[in-house]
């Protein structure tokens, strides 16, 4: 035990005291208790413990200790437990934004479900049911039962599931909005067991905004830093899409549904006839709305954030520079978005999504 194997302490411990204790023909040298103690670095009590219950008791017990007498009676049955869970995803008291272990605790007194309960007690069950209360996220939920949000989700996912055609190629384009923001103080850089430390100061700098267009079944993508988000900005963003795909009949361009996304914006923007040639030069599919995670432009966006755009940048010339060298490297990648979702698998996953029928 004491040379190989995998024990717990407190035995290979007992186990070193009573071999120092051996008078046997093997231990040629018998130390003081005195010296084993503070060699092994316990107490004289435990020296003298560990003995006299090899004397009365034998090995196992002076190796392992006595095996406990007292019993625990379980307060957290499953009546209880299913009331806690129940407790814990309802609204919180008045006052608190969310429920705590404390609160959980006192509330199932309060309400007589135990005389008595522990925060620790409410920790395991909350866990072994994998519930946090504390936690929440953001999330877009789509309405329910919308014949409208499931028409506009299918022709989205329709469109995903034709092949490259260079004629008539699948771009996918958003935009987000990024503000510009300068240190106030040098940051610290890293080191051995040291993160790089930033100063909580900062000073704004004005926003801009970014687009972003990408064919996922090519894996290339543009971008465009701009001043502001108009629909001026989003015509001649749509006018360098038309030019960089000279080539092609028709582009299939899927977007969301904001304001500035409509046809109009190109009036706006150029001479009557110059407006509708563009727009021929397109067929515009809408995600729904609440469904903009149909949009693959928004995970290259998403990924563009993580990658680059996650620190802190003071001038719009600044950031188009750290934008044309990411998206220049992952076009040299020719990095995709591997899009498996389709119709058939909403029609399952997402079936409260879709209207009901009374037969």
């Amino acid at each position: 035990m004491t040379q190989k194997g995998s024990h717990q302490s407190r035995k290979v411990i007992n186990a070193l005291i009573l071999l120092n204790c051996d008078e046997g023909e093997f231990n040629q040298r018998r130390l003081r208790g005195e010296d084993v103690a503070e060699v092994l670095k316990v107490s004289l009590r435990r020296f003298d413990r560990v003995k006299k219950r090899f004397v009365e008791e034998g090995l196992e017990t002076a190796l392992g200790g006595r095996p406990r007498q007292r019993q625990y009676e379980r307060k957290a049955d499953g009546d209880l437990e299913a009331r806690l869970v129940a407790l814990s995803c309802s609204e919180p008291p008045k006052g608190y934004s969310q429920w705590s272990l404390r609160l959980l605790a006192d509330r199932a007194v309060e309400l007589e479900y135990v005389d008595s309960l522990s925060y620790e007690t409410v920790r395991r069950v909350l866990k072994k049911n994998e519930i946090k209360p504390w936690r929440r996220i953001g999330w877009v939920i789509p309405p329910g039962g919308s014949a409208e949000f499931v028409a506009a989700m299918e022709r989205v996912l329709d469109v995903y599931r034709r092949p490259y055609d260079g004629a008539n190629p699948v771009v996918c384009m958003d935009e987000t909005p990024r503000q510009l923001i300068r240190e106030t103080r040098s940051p610290l850089l890293p080191g051995p067991g040291r993160v790089q430390r930033h100063d909580y100061e900062y000073e704004r700098c004005g926003v801009c905004n970014v687009f972003m267009a990408t064919e996922p079944l090519a894996g290339t993508r543009m971008t465009k830093v701009t001043d502001r988000k108009t629909k001026i900005d989003w015509a001649q963003f749509l006018q360098d899409i038309a030019e960089r795909y000279t080539d092609a009949e028709r582009i299939t361009l899927i977007m969301d549904n904001l304001n500035t996304h409509r046809p109009g914006a190109l009036y706006e923007a150029f001479p009557p006839d110059q407006a509708k040639a563009l727009w021929d030069r397109f067929e515009f599919v809408y995600t729904p709305k609440h469904g903009s995670w149909l949009n693959v432009a928004e995970i290259e966006l998403n990924v563009m954030i993580s990658q680059c755009l996650n620190r802190r940048i003071d001038t719009i010339a600044q950031l188009r520079e750290q934008i044309s060298a990411w998206q220049a490297h992952r076009d040299q990648l020719q990095a995709k978005v591997n899009w498996q979702f389709t119709a058939q698998d909403a029609r399952i996953k997402l079936k409260r999504l879709y209207p009901t029928f009374n037969e």
